[in-house]
């Protein structure tokens, strides 16, 4: 990506149009055949996407990011940990998550099928980086994620609902496009969510944050780097 050029939102978003990989799904711009339930759901992603980025545009104050999309939750929603659940308010009586809390400006849609999820996909680390939010009493709209690598990496063996490691080489094609991402925030303090994250924001050069990724049981120990960081503030 040409970093030299004015930066908006939707200028972006549109820059996320050609991926570097035929292994990774692009949920802006893609439509799943098999799981989508509609035939404009790439465009619902792109909206959902630009209205999220733009709500938090002048607020934020944390860019916390992590690996990849996950086909539980950006995948369907266009918005990094972020799942269908929380968007249609499955997720507010026991969690606290409401949809108003990713935005408001248009209300929320799921883009999958009812047979893939009647409720909707569901995503573990979403669930808890959104829970995390609420207990902390965190302002949702001081708080932006986002991954390295923006498209969803997929085992073509077992088809796009399945997750898999980004490659190397699809970690070095994310770095420009992170670039880009926190160009378009001022005064925000950045957060690398796991060790992917951390090797591509130090690969740039940025002052960074480090927290451990909620996944495969580092949800105490993120919740608290969580709590001592904004405590630090």
């Amino acid at each position: 990506m040409q970093n030299n050029q004015p930066l908006t939102i939707p200028s972006f978003i549109k820059s996320l149009e050609k991926k570097p990989s035929d292994d990774l799904f692009n949920p802006w711009y893609e439509r799943d055949p098999h799981h989508d339930e509609l035939t404009d759901a790439p465009g619902i992603r792109r909206a959902q996407l630009q209205y999220y980025l733009t709500e938090r545009l002048h607020s934020a104050k944390y860019l916390m990011i992590a690996e990849a999309l996950g086909y539980q939750g950006g995948h369907f929603t266009g918005i990094a940990m972020t799942s269908e659940r929380i968007l249609m308010g499955h997720q507010s009586a026991k969690y606290g998550i409401e949809p108003r809390h990713v935005f408001t400006s248009v209300p929320p849609r799921r883009t999958s099928r009812k047979e893939v999820s009647e409720k909707g996909m569901t995503e573990p680390t979403a669930t808890i980086m959104w829970g995390a939010l609420t207990d902390l009493e965190m302002d949702p709209y001081e708080v932006v994620l986002w991954n390295a690598v923006p498209w969803h990496p997929y085992k073509k063996e077992k088809g796009l609902l399945s997750n898999r490691t980004p490659t190397s080489q699809e970690m070095d094609a994310g770095l420009g496009y992170l670039q880009s991402f926190i160009r378009l925030f001022n005064d925000v303090e950045v957060v690398a969510v796991g060790r992917k994250c951390e090797a591509s924001l130090s690969e740039l050069g940025k002052t960074f944050t480090a927290v451990r990724h909620p996944a495969n049981g580092g949800a105490p120990t993120f919740r608290k780097q969580l709590k001592d960081m904004i405590r630090r503030r």
